[in-house]
């Protein structure tokens, strides 16, 4: 694997790993302020992350890469209202699928297909994140400042499993 691949591979992995971190914090927001289902979803969230960068350090390894792992940088500690907090984290989405775009680009300029085959996945994850998260942002404008709206929100998204992602890592 080139050098220039490998690098920018060990710098999504730092962003997988911080995306795990943010989504974390959020969760512990959410706990925190008795939003057990936005939690869940969140720290769901940061489990799905962890496992994108598993998947990455995985596929160096057996690439024979170097994995570097670098410092994570520490999330915000506050976050504002749920329509807030979801809000950042579809902007962290649109700038991780950016991230992913990039890295693609890179590999084809360096005709690196293993590595474009790999990365087809995360492209089609990106696709997903965005539209989830982009409804959850739909769905809070749209409940406004009705508690009742909040907390029926709150029940549904402590539906998800986690399941989600069972071919991950």
């Amino acid at each position: 694997m080139q050098k220039a691949i490998q690098d920018a591979l060990n710098e999504q992995i730092n962003r997988e790993f911080y995306a795990s971190y943010l989504y974390l914090a959020m969760a512990a927001h959410f706990e925190a302020q008795s939003l057990d289902g936005f939690a869940g979803w969140m720290y769901a969230q940061s489990e799905e992350e962890y496992g994108h960068a598993m998947r990455i350090l995985k596929y160096m390894l057996e690439r024979g890469a170097q994995v570097e792992l670098k410092a994570i940088a520490a999330p915000p500690e506050e976050f504002g209202s749920p329509l807030d907090i979801f809000k950042q984290a579809l902007a962290h989405e649109q700038h991780v699928t950016q991230a992913i775009h990039a890295l693609y680009k890179l590999a084809a300029e360096h005709e690196d297909y293993p590595t474009m085959k790999h990365l087809d996945w995360f492209i089609e994850e990106q696709v997903e994140e965005e539209d989830t998260v982009g409804r959850i942002v739909d769905r809070l404008q749209m409940a406004g400042d009705d508690r009742a709206a909040l907390l029926m929100l709150d029940s549904e998204l402590a539906q998800r499993s986690g399941e989600e992602e069972s071919d991950e890592a």
